[in-house]
């Protein structure tokens, strides 16, 4: 049983349909990407899974269990934690604040305390600037402030929605080898919505490729990096 199951899912706003019957799955430990172009459904999807949208039809299930209707914040609880496209930082607050609400579902003190101290082993530029508001920081640290604020809530997933939008080459190579860290020394389960295919597929064990509110193709990152369709649309070779 794979950890996040999304089956058959069909998302709508309104009387418009977003989602077409998506399937995917996340194993433990894996890192899985969803690429396409802008205005696919790869933010809707995530929103699907967190429960900011609920699907007319389908399911997302976690280690099994339906969350069809458990609300979003207990959907975080549960180990689900998204971090939403644009970062969406506490601009006023500081750095130090902007990870202490990453916690806020959590009571257990020490397990903070631990968490924040990795985070900051992670991301050594948060610790320099921890009194620091988030609102002054770059574009690439207050990404890694998103998902610094997402780790402290402790994930058994971390979706994370366009991660490199923004910012410069140099950054995304740095956001992306982070990830990469973070699964392989964590064990963190990820699941990345990215437009940077490339970048995205570099990091991922499997991907999906999404049209318009489908999944056209799926299989290990290597083979879609090698797929001439794929090329084509989305690597700009």
């Amino acid at each position: 049983m794979a950890l996040l199951e999304v089956d058959d899912v069909h998302t709508y706003y309104g009387n418009i349909q977003a989602l077409k019957g998506v399937t995917l799955s996340v194993d433990r430990g894996e890192v899985v990407t969803l690429i396409g172009a802008n205005g696919a459904g790869k933010t809707t999807t995530l929103e699907t899974i967190s429960g900011l949208l609920r699907p007319r039809r389908g399911s997302v299930r976690l280690d099994g269990e339906d969350l069809a209707d458990v609300p979003a914040h207990a959907i975080v609880r549960r180990g689900v934690v998204h971090v939403p496209e644009g970062r969406r930082i506490f601009a006023r607050l500081s750095v130090a604040e902007n990870l202490a609400a990453g916690a806020i579902t959590r009571r257990d003190k020490a397990g903070i305390a631990e968490d924040l101290e990795s985070v900051y082993e992670t991301f050594p530029r948060l610790r320099e600037r921890r009194r620091q508001s988030g609102g002054t920081l770059s574009g690439g640290e207050q990404q890694m402030l998103a998902i610094g604020r997402g780790l402290m809530a402790r994930p058994r997933v971390l979706l994370l929605d366009e991660p490199s939008m923004g910012l410069a080459p140099l950054l995304v190579e740095e956001i992306f080898g982070i990830i990469r860290e973070l699964n392989a020394t964590r064990g963190t389960t990820v699941l990345v919505v990215e437009q940077n295919a490339l970048a995205a597929l570099g990091v991922a064990h499997r991907g999906y490729v999404m049209e318009t509110g489908t999944i056209r193709l799926t299989g290990p990152a290597a083979e879609l990096r090698a797929d001439r369709a794929v090329i084509e649309a989305y690597l700009g070779e």
